[in-house]
């Protein structure tokens, strides 16, 4: 009676994983010197899939559900053991339980700034992170691929692989864009898509699926963005002259608020003189421009009167030019600054260069 007691307790009746872990995604089950029982009770929870490997070779899979271990749900595992009839015996195999759901909030990063050539700052240094989520498509090609004879395989096992998936395809496509750094914040949501789709040949081969990826940073270094923080700063300010008043009137304030101190009146004091000679020149009307030199040659800029329309100004090689195209005649009405009234071209005598090389009209015939 006790050697049939101990016989039947090393047959296992039910075979399942209750996974207790948030970052397991293999679990072998297996005992040792211990047999599966015929017709014994096989359970795969949701997001699990259950594979038996009989020597290094894989068997069945299973996906979530209840069955029961017989040659009819275990024909490529009844074909590697001979079993063409079926079985009553016990017999050994190992079971990999693979975890099928989506692992998420799983952070990648660059590691070392990415080198890049702007159209506007020419060289610069990149830094990215982002998330991402994967999960177990293919639990067959993972064993085979990544997993090997591990009784159990963390997350960990295979984050840095996908990091160094990630950003290498990142920085590859960071390149070929030639987006320029002030619009990659525009751009995140393209490049989390382009990169998926560029990474995705690569994990399947491993049995996996990228489920999500998302850029959530792009970054220059922080001298880099200091220098970029001063720039802006500048446009901020915009008219300088006035932002130099607004200092000093600040710092006339804060002098004034600090009693019996000699040093602090005399800042004051100088403060507020330059202030003020800055405020008077600022309410100053501009000054006229000076008047000529004597003597001084000035540009013609004459007004003409053609088809009742008054045109113009014109200089000196427009008027020639009109008189030759016959637009500007000795009668035709000129007026300039200075002259109380329009008056006929032949009149004005700073005009007599205009009609120098033009011959008069002919005389009539008889």
């Amino acid at each position: 009676m006790d050697i049939w007691k101990k016989l039947k307790g090393e047959l296992i009746d039910i075979v399942e994983w209750l996974d207790n872990t948030p970052d397991t995604l293999v679990y072998r089950f297996e005992r040792h010197n211990n047999e599966i029982k015929n017709n014994a009770k096989l359970v795969v929870r949701e997001s699990q899939a259950a594979v038996f490997v009989r020597e290094g070779t894989f068997a069945d899979t299973f996906n979530p559900g209840i069955y029961t271990l017989d040659t009819k749900n275990l024909p490529i595992l009844s074909t590697i053991l001979g079993w063409k009839y079926g079985f009553e015996s016990p017999f050994k195999a190992e079971v990999y339980f693979v975890n099928t759901r989506n692992f998420t909030d799983r952070k990648w990063g660059t590691m070392n700034p990415i080198m890049l050539r702007d159209p506007e700052y020419g060289p610069v240094r990149l830094r990215a992170f982002g998330t991402y989520a994967f999960r177990v498509a293919d639990p067959t090609a993972f064993l085979k691929q990544v997993v090997g004879t591990n009784p159990r395989f963390t997350t960990d096992g295979i984050s840095e692989q996908l990091r160094n998936f990630i950003v290498s395809e990142f920085a590859d496509t960071l390149g070929e864009a030639k987006i320029p750094v002030l619009d990659l914040a525009a751009n995140y949501t393209e490049l989390g898509k382009f990169i998926r789709d560029k990474i995705a040949p690569h994990i399947t081969q491993l049995g996996l699926e990228l489920s999500a990826f998302s850029v959530e940073n792009i970054s220059l270094p922080p001298e880099v963005e200091k220098a970029l923080d001063q720039r802006t700063s500048m446009g901020i300010v915009g008219d300088m002259n006035r932002y130099t008043q607004f200092n000093a009137a600040q710092a006339l304030g804060q002098s004034g608020n600090t009693p019996n101190s000699a040093i602090g009146t005399g800042v004051g004091l100088g403060a507020g003189m330059a202030m003020a000679q800055q405020m008077a020149a600022a309410l100053q009307p501009s000054a006229a421009a000076p008047p000529p030199i004597p003597g001084q040659a000035q540009a013609l800029a004459f007004f003409i009167a053609q088809n009742n329309q008054q045109t113009g100004p014109f200089d000196a090689a427009t008027l020639a030019r009109l008189a030759s195209e016959g637009k500007l005649t000795r009668e035709t009405l000129v007026w300039r600054q200075g002259m109380p009234a329009w008056a006929q071209a032949a009149t004005v005598a700073e005009l007599a260069q205009v009609f120098g090389a033009v011959p008069p009209p002919l005389p009539p015939q008889a």
